[in-house]
Protein backbone atom coordinates (compact mmCIF):
# COMPACT_ATOMS: atom_id res chain seq x y z
CA UNK A 1 0.00 0.00 0.00
CA UNK A 2 1.42 3.40 -1.23
CA UNK A 3 0.79 6.59 0.93
CA UNK A 4 -1.54 7.43 -1.43
CA UNK A 5 -3.78 4.47 -1.00
CA UNK A 6 -3.63 4.50 2.71
CA UNK A 7 -6.84 5.70 4.53
CA UNK A 8 -5.25 7.74 7.22
CA UNK A 9 -3.04 10.23 6.39
CA UNK A 10 0.49 10.18 8.00
CA UNK A 11 1.94 13.33 10.03
CA UNK A 12 3.55 14.81 6.47
CA UNK A 13 -0.10 14.54 4.64
CA UNK A 14 -1.78 16.17 7.86
CA UNK A 15 0.54 19.09 7.75
CA UNK A 16 0.02 19.19 3.42
CA UNK A 17 -3.61 18.98 4.05
CA UNK A 18 -4.76 20.71 7.61
CA UNK A 19 -5.71 23.99 8.29
CA UNK A 20 -2.63 26.31 8.76
CA UNK A 21 -0.94 25.90 12.20
CA UNK A 22 -0.57 29.44 13.87
CA UNK A 23 -1.28 30.48 17.65
CA UNK A 24 -4.15 31.97 19.29
CA UNK A 25 -2.33 35.32 19.68
CA UNK A 26 -1.87 35.17 15.75
CA UNK A 27 -5.62 34.77 15.19
CA UNK A 28 -6.07 37.45 18.00
CA UNK A 29 -3.97 39.92 16.63
CA UNK A 30 -5.27 38.95 12.89
CA UNK A 31 -8.99 40.03 14.06
CA UNK A 32 -7.85 43.00 15.79
CA UNK A 33 -6.41 44.51 13.37
CA UNK A 34 -8.93 43.47 10.13
CA UNK A 35 -11.98 43.48 12.74
CA UNK A 36 -14.67 40.64 12.74
CA UNK A 37 -18.95 41.76 12.93
CA UNK A 38 -21.19 38.72 14.46
CA UNK A 39 -24.98 40.11 13.73
CA UNK A 40 -28.03 38.29 15.00
CA UNK A 41 -31.44 38.94 15.58
CA UNK A 42 -33.63 37.36 18.33
CA UNK A 43 -37.35 37.30 17.57
CA UNK A 44 -40.16 36.38 20.14
CA UNK A 45 -43.80 35.77 18.63
CA UNK A 46 -46.76 34.56 20.32
CA UNK A 47 -49.50 33.48 17.87
CA UNK A 48 -47.89 35.20 14.66
CA UNK A 49 -47.95 38.46 17.21
CA UNK A 50 -44.31 39.81 17.40
CA UNK A 51 -43.96 40.47 20.97
CA UNK A 52 -40.20 41.95 20.88
CA UNK A 53 -37.30 42.13 18.75
CA UNK A 54 -33.65 42.11 19.81
CA UNK A 55 -30.92 43.28 17.30
CA UNK A 56 -27.54 42.57 18.18
CA UNK A 57 -24.56 43.78 16.48
CA UNK A 58 -21.11 43.09 18.04
CA UNK A 59 -17.88 44.79 15.84
CA UNK A 60 -14.69 42.85 17.56
CA UNK A 61 -11.50 45.40 16.54
CA UNK A 62 -8.85 47.18 17.70
CA UNK A 63 -8.89 50.65 18.39
CA UNK A 64 -6.79 51.71 15.09
CA UNK A 65 -9.18 49.50 13.49
CA UNK A 66 -12.75 50.90 14.96
CA UNK A 67 -11.08 54.48 14.42
CA UNK A 68 -10.80 53.59 10.60
CA UNK A 69 -14.17 52.58 10.33
CA UNK A 70 -14.99 55.74 11.84
CA UNK A 71 -15.70 54.22 15.41
CA UNK A 72 -14.79 56.60 18.43
CA UNK A 73 -17.84 56.59 20.66
CA UNK A 74 -15.53 55.97 23.37
CA UNK A 75 -13.84 59.20 23.23
CA UNK A 76 -17.08 60.74 23.74
CA UNK A 77 -18.59 58.85 26.66
CA UNK A 78 -17.76 60.70 30.15
CA UNK A 79 -18.34 57.01 31.56
CA UNK A 80 -15.08 56.00 29.60
CA UNK A 81 -13.36 58.63 29.16
CA UNK A 82 -11.96 61.72 31.98
CA UNK A 83 -11.44 64.37 29.39
CA UNK A 84 -15.48 63.18 28.11
CA UNK A 85 -16.57 63.73 31.48
CA UNK A 86 -14.81 67.61 32.17
CA UNK A 87 -16.14 68.51 28.83
CA UNK A 88 -19.87 67.41 29.99
CA UNK A 89 -19.36 69.09 33.33
CA UNK A 90 -18.13 72.08 31.37
CA UNK A 91 -21.15 72.00 29.38
CA UNK A 92 -23.41 71.60 32.24
CA UNK A 93 -21.65 74.27 34.17
CA UNK A 94 -21.88 76.68 30.86
CA UNK A 95 -25.62 75.58 30.89
CA UNK A 96 -26.53 76.35 34.20
CA UNK A 97 -24.69 79.79 34.18
CA UNK A 98 -26.41 80.97 31.27
CA UNK A 99 -30.19 79.38 32.62
CA UNK A 100 -28.59 81.86 35.77
CA UNK A 101 -27.86 84.68 34.30
CA UNK A 102 -32.05 84.60 32.71
CA UNK A 103 -33.04 84.34 36.37
CA UNK A 104 -31.23 87.31 37.09
CA UNK A 105 -32.17 89.17 34.33
CA UNK A 106 -35.76 88.68 34.83
CA UNK A 107 -35.87 89.89 38.47
CA UNK A 108 -33.87 92.57 37.91
CA UNK A 109 -36.54 93.61 35.36
CA UNK A 110 -39.79 93.03 37.78
CA UNK A 111 -38.17 94.86 40.32
CA UNK A 112 -37.40 97.95 38.04
CA UNK A 113 -40.83 97.60 36.52
CA UNK A 114 -42.33 97.49 40.15
CA UNK A 115 -40.89 101.24 41.28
Amino acid sequence: MTAVDHPYPGPEETQLYGPPSGSLADLLERVLDKGIVIAGDIKIDLLDIELLTIRLRLFIASVDTAKKAGIDWWETDPALSSRAARDALAEENAQLRARLDALEGSVEETAGAAR
